[in-house]
């Protein structure tokens, strides 16, 4: 298994290009943005999943999350996608860089060889996270509350006479 940190010699900002960087360099990582897996974008927003597997508004957080329990290196930085409509809104901020490859270009985790693997896993594990589950149990409840107590007060009215 791979380190939850970058290795020691990874720097913490992206230098620029250069033909000569190895896999293990953090400019050679895969930026993974929360829009790839959005059911609420479309292919020309920038999602990539097909819409039956996206995720509802997913966060950097939860990607963050999920690739460091799959014992992927990774790195988040404070960037906002380019094709994103609302770039100074919070929520949308965020991108993960996770390193798929190791020096010699073998896959750094066997389970995940290519991007699309990885952003497989992560549409199918992001919605069983426990912070997911929580928020739609709570919201599922109150909006049965809201249904009963609308359906209570409300009283047939006489038609038009």
């Amino acid at each position: 298994m791979a380190a939850a940190g970058p290795p020691p010699n990874v720097p913490s900002q992206a230098r620029p290009w250069n033909p000569d960087f190895k896999h293990t360099d953090r400019e050679r990582w895969i930026c993974i943005y929360p829009a790839y897996l959005n059911s609420r974008k479309t292919l020309k927003e920038g999602r990539i999943v097909p819409k039956a597997k996206a995720i509802d508004n997913p966060v950097c957080a939860e990607i963050r999350d999920v690739c460091a329990a799959a014992g992927l290196t990774l790195g988040v930085e404070n960037k906002v996608y380019p094709r994103e409509m609302e770039p100074r809104d919070v929520k949308y901020r965020g991108r993960v860089r996770v390193m798929l490859k190791n020096e010699d270009g073998t896959p750094n985790v066997p389970a995940f060889p290519t991007r699309a693997s990885l952003l497989k896993y992560l549409a199918e594990t992001i919605p069983k996270l426990k912070s997911r589950q929580q928020s739609q149990s709570s919201s599922s409840q109150s909006q049965q509350q809201q249904q009963q107590q609308s359906s209570k007060g409300q009283k047939k009215k006489g038609g038009r006479k």
